[in-house]
């Protein structure tokens, strides 16, 4: 499928943001046209960024409801956590074969770094920490990339970002909270990579991605149950979501025969 470039990646990104930030929660719903008047683009891009989302499974729509962020199931968080360690711990144990000393190096001082920046996030529950979390998560994601691409097998990089494996650990450890790791956790997992021993690196890295998988399931089980009241509030909220829309755009254009109040079309 084609997407429109830049426009289009802007809006992708834009949402699958603003999903990682917890401003937009499991189930919160997403219309077209209140996003493409936010950032002041059309609906088509949106459409293509919306339907990327959905490929990516951070959204989904519903017949009659629309288009909404992706309520997991726990099947689906439990096999996303199964996938990551797979994936991982044989990342883990090439690395430990094959680094050189020069990535060994990085590696440590990528751990180092990334648990600075966790011990440093304000606990004020406002803008500053949520920009905080945001920030250390995207530095999370490039370090377990790092160890990834030293392994120098593509196809395994391939398949970690194909499967938005460490997009989905962010996007659970949102839904939890951003709680901060354990002291010198990733100094203690780098620590493990780096001993030369395949059997311990690779016992350290499934204890670092099966960490805090029960919480997640118990925070978040209360927003699984996708049931028929759930489903009437859902459409309600997209109908004032959608008039609200268009009151903002009624009011930023000429009055023409059109209703200003029509619902909105990705309503389905």
């Amino acid at each position: 499928m084609s997407f429109q470039g830049n426009l289009t990646e802007h809006v992708y990104l834009y949402v699958r943001d603003r999903i990682l930030r917890g401003e937009l929660p499991f189930g919160a719903p997403l219309s077209r046209r209140v996003i493409a008047a936010e950032i002041g683009a059309s609906i088509v891009p949106v459409g293509d960024a919306l339907q990327r989302l959905e490929n990516d499974g951070l959204v989904e729509s519903r017949p009659r409801v629309g288009t909404r962020v992706r309520i997991p199931t726990v099947k689906s968080i439990r096999g996303h956590y199964i996938l990551r360690e797979a994936l991982e711990t044989q990342a883990a144990r090439i690395f430990t074969a094959k680094a050189s000393a020069e990535e060994r190096a990085e590696l440590r001082r990528m751990a180092v770094e990334l648990d600075r920046l966790n011990a440093e996030v304000p606990d004020t529950g406002g803008a500053p920490e949520r920009e905080s979390a945001f920030r250390n998560h995207l530095f999370h994601m490039r370090f377990h990339m790092f160890i990834a691409e030293c392994t120098g097998c593509d196809e395994l990089c391939q398949a970690i970002e194909k499967n938005q494996i460490l997009v989905f650990n962010w996007l659970y450890d949102t839904a939890l909270g951003n709680l901060a790791p354990p002291p010198h956790w990733h100094q203690d997992l780098a620590g493990a990579l780096l001993c030369g021993s395949p059997e311990t690196a690779d016992a350290a890295m499934r204890g670092h991605t099966r960490f805090r998988m029960e919480d997640v399931l118990s925070r978040i089980q209360p927003s699984l149950d996708w049931s028929k009241p759930r489903i009437e509030a859902f459409q309600h909220q997209r109908r004032k979501t959608a008039a609200r829309g268009s009151k903002r755009r009624a009011a930023s254009r000429p009055v023409t025969s059109q209703n200003p109040l029509a619902p909105d079309s990705d309503v389905h």
